[in-house]
């Protein structure tokens, strides 16, 4: 079973008024103001994971600032759930820094999503350190046995759209104080894997996984046999599309020299794992 374990999905009228959302939320703008930066539907989602060999995708909105735009973004989430069941697994999103989140994960939870992210610390105006915003969210996660999501960024390295700060210190205070909620790290992590060479960092970041969005924009194919080996079945195949192409990436992946029992792990052994999925529910 193959897992995109980090995909991005809008409902049509999002896509269809693009400039008025860019100027709604600083951080979209960022992101998407360049016309040539997709967005796609659920449904042209599930085009590509067909095309690329894709069995089940996670998937979620944007992590707006404004909660009105979570919920609108959660609701298309859950729908799209409910019509390609089997093959979608939606994430909510949330703004802990604003009131009604922990009320929102529990509505998402009814709608039958399976997870929080993707949480995105500058753009939502609150950083991975603050756990007094973030405890709540963290909670509700582990209560219900959700992972969580969280955009990181490395500290080091170009500039690109969406970068903002790293706060890899703050991530590791975050996974120490809550290590019973599962955090997944995106992008690598920031490059944390190659710190949990530190044996206090690593046993923070014990309940940890990182998944591999956007990678080729931002390492050598090398890091899949290191992260592999210093977080041996906590790595995440993750594409980040529309941004990157699901055929694309799986195509580095099965190139980068994993044994075969780490390329199954990345591939979708870990997700299903993580997400309680059966080979026989990617197939239904």
């Amino acid at each position: 079973m193959i897992v995109d374990s980090h995909t991005h999905v809008f409902p049509p009228e999002i896509i269809a008024r693009r400039q008025e959302y860019l100027a709604r939320d600083a951080w979209f703008g960022r992101l998407y103001a360049n016309p040539k930066a997709r967005m796609v539907t659920a449904e042209e989602l599930v085009s590509s994971m067909d095309a690329s060999g894709v069995d089940v995708a996670v998937t979620f909105g944007f992590g707006w600032a404004d909660s009105g735009l979570c919920r609108l973004a959660n609701d298309y989430t859950a729908a799209a759930v409910r019509a390609h069941a089997g093959r979608l697994v939606g994430l909510a999103v949330v703004n802990p820094a604003s009131p009604g989140a922990e009320a929102e994960i529990a509505r998402c939870a009814s709608l039958g999503l399976s997870g929080i992210g993707e949480l995105m610390p500058d753009g939502q105006g609150y950083s991975p350190g603050d756990t007094e915003v973030l405890s709540p969210v963290l909670e509700a996660a582990r209560s219900l046995g959700w992972p969580v999501l969280l955009h990181v960024s490395e500290p080091v390295g170009h500039e690109y759209p969406g970068k903002g700060r790293s706060h890899l210190d703050g991530v590791v205070r975050l996974a120490g104080r809550f290590p019973e909620t599962t955090l997944i790290l995106a992008h690598w992590g920031g490059g944390l894997p190659f710190y949990e060479l530190m044996p206090e960092v690593r046993a923070a970041l014990a309940n940890t996984c990182y998944d591999t969005a956007a990678s080729p924009l931002l390492y050598d194919d090398a890091i899949f046999r290191i992260a592999a080996s210093l977080a041996p079945g906590r790595i995440l195949f993750g594409t980040d599309y529309p941004l990157l192409g699901q055929r694309r990436m799986l195509e580095r992946v099965r190139l980068a020299g994993l044994d075969e029992g780490d390329l199954a792990a990345v591939l979708g052994g870990t997700a299903a794992r993580l997400l309680g999925l059966r080979a026989e529910s990617a197939a239904a």
